[in-house]
């Protein structure tokens, strides 16, 4: 079922080859870092005052879709606050003692970086109410009679969490942090400004007007727009001398089918399902993903956030509709009773008119 998320040009999940590149990529510093204004204004002012004071700065915790850079901030943290930082995710911690191997590890206002946060195992996470709030760790030693509480002291360090399903975190474990940001998704401007930077690391002689044509259509994620650049420099290599200029940017583009709006082949697949299959909806997740032969959880964290802001998908208790624009984009016609239309208008003295038949 991941094939098709795996192969997509436009899969926000950094493929194992291109890590490298994207590390090169990754700003290190919160002035090299487009977009998300007001959480870099933030940060400055709250980093600024943990140095003022000689203290480990308070706990952060960023969300939103992937890609938009959550990572890249811990790092910046991390440099900024000149400290030593330690990675995982919350898969990775699947028992006490390997959080407690890492807890007992950390230096003075150090960092903890946790990716996939909201996957935690509960008991971990339970374990790691005491040293978020207290810095120490509850270490139960013997069994029955014999059995001994040991409380373990930790040092002042920084929890740095990153999910893109806020909603899943539970309340406990969401309330001790005291820095908590959403990531929002990148204007064009931002996005040309990236990747005007990442050409120059990557050597690629990238015209203006093939920016922001790359940019408008990378759905506003620096991740896509950085993989997207990669790609079309491929085909200026091969086929224009290396230069990426407006034209071949867009037949790239349009080799790797991507159209003007940003949607890749998957987008379109789910729209044209719940149009041509369920007569625009509403339909329930579980069933388009059975459609479209794809895992519910990739549709709702990768495809769904764009789709919904763009106006192309609406999300209601009925389940996803297809909006106008969809149709309109991709060449229906719009029907003037289609659900989304009965959704989002006021009813007519025809639609509150009993049905005596």
């Amino acid at each position: 079922m991941e094939a098709s998320n795996k192969n997509s040009i436009l899969n926000q999940n950094p493929i194992l080859d291109e890590l490298n590149d994207e590390k090169s990529l990754r700003p290190e510093s919160l002035e090299h870092f487009p977009g998300q204004d007001k959480i870099k204004a933030n940060l400055k002012v709250f980093i600024e005052a943990a140095k003022k004071r000689h203290e480990s700065l308070d706990h952060c915790l960023f969300y939103g879709p992937p890609g938009l850079g959550k990572t890249t901030l811990a790092h910046i943290i991390a440099r900024t606050m000149d400290v030593e930082m330690k990675t995982t995710s919350g898969p990775a911690l699947d028992k006490k003692g390997d959080l407690a191997a890492i807890l007992t590890n950390l230096k003075p206002n150090s960092i903890l970086f946790i990716d996939e946060i909201h996957r935690l195992n509960q008991i971990v996470e339970e374990y790691l109410y005491s040293a978020m709030e207290d810095f120490c760790l509850d270490m139960i030693t013997g069994e029955g009679l014999g059995a001994r509480t040991m409380k373990f002291q930790l040092p002042r360090f920084t929890l740095i969490g990153a999910t893109t399903r806020a909603g899943m975190l539970t309340s406990p474990l969401r309330d001790r942090f005291g820095i908590v940001a959403r990531l929002e998704f990148y204007r064009p401007s931002d996005l040309v400004a990236i990747l005007q930077r990442s050409s120059n690391i990557l050597v690629a002689n990238l015209k203006a007007n093939a920016a922001s044509e790359i940019a408008n259509r990378s759905r506003g994620t620096p991740r896509i727009a950085n993989r997207l650049l990669k790609r079309v420099r491929d085909f200026a290599q091969v086929r224009n001398n290396g230069v990426i200029d407006l034209q071949i940017a867009q037949s790239a583009l349009e080799a790797l089918e991507v159209d003007r709006a940003g949607l890749d082949a998957m987008d379109r697949k789910i729209l044209i399902c719940i149009i041509e299959k369920f007569a625009g909806g509403p339909t329930g997740i579980d069933t388009l993903a059975a459609a479209i032969n794809e895992e519910r959880e990739t549709i709702e964290d990768v495809y769904e956030p764009f789709l919904i802001q763009e106006g192309f998908l609406m999300k209601t208790s009925r389940g996803r509709c297809a909006m106008p624009l969809a149709y309109e984009h991709l060449g229906f016609k719009v029907p003037p009773r289609s659900p989304a239309n009965a959704l989002t208008k006021a009813p007519t003295p025809e639609d509150v008119q009993p049905n005596l038949f």
